[in-house]
């Protein structure tokens, strides 16, 4: 009987890891995708070449890597959103999405954030306290915040970030 206690204990691990697996893939693949639709040739494509790199590093195979780049040019309803939000103590939320329905993410996004007591906005509401530089956010000013919000606010990121959709999200809050 042992042996079949140890089996089940490594599929249980084993499927927790594929699935984490499989959902930061099918974020990097999107990612690439989104970067293609410009320029399909890396070595033109900033955007593209970190996005493949960042995929290689995460040992994402490269036929899924060329077949993302090759569906880009077929697929036109990807697109990348922008989505804002107000957590604790006024914090600043900026959230990146790539998504094939708009109408689904954005409600989904709403849902999570009213569950969070995070508040929904505008980008335009929040831009001003980011800036982007090396094709990542980062935030200008930086928003004091409690050891209470802090966990708040990482608690709000980490369930965004389960999202498929969700490619990154990024706060003003100090500490982050």
């Amino acid at each position: 009987m042992s042996g079949h206690s140890h089996w089940k204990g490594i599929k249980n691990d084993k499927e927790v890891a594929d699935k984490k697996r499989g959902k930061l893939f099918s974020k990097l693949l999107k990612a690439i995708s989104i970067a293609a639709k410009t320029e399909p040739n890396p070595q033109f494509n900033p955007r593209l070449r970190t996005a493949v790199e960042t995929a290689r590093e995460n040992n994402v195979p490269s036929d899924n890597i060329e077949r993302a780049i090759k569906s880009a040019s077929e697929t036109k309803n990807l697109e990348e959103i922008i989505i804002g939000a107000y957590g604790p103590e006024g914090a600043a939320i900026l959230i990146e999405a790539i998504t094939d329905n708009k109408n689904r993410t954005i409600p989904e996004i709403k849902n999570i954030l009213n569950e969070n007591q995070a508040k929904f906005t505008e980008p335009e509401s929040i831009l001003w306290a980011f800036e982007k530089i090396n094709l990542q956010w980062q935030a200008k000013f930086k928003q004091p915040a409690s050891e209470k919000s802090k966990n708040k606010i990482k608690q709000i990121m980490e369930v965004l970030e389960e999202q498929e959709e969700v490619q990154k999200v990024y706060t003003n809050a100090e500490g982050f």
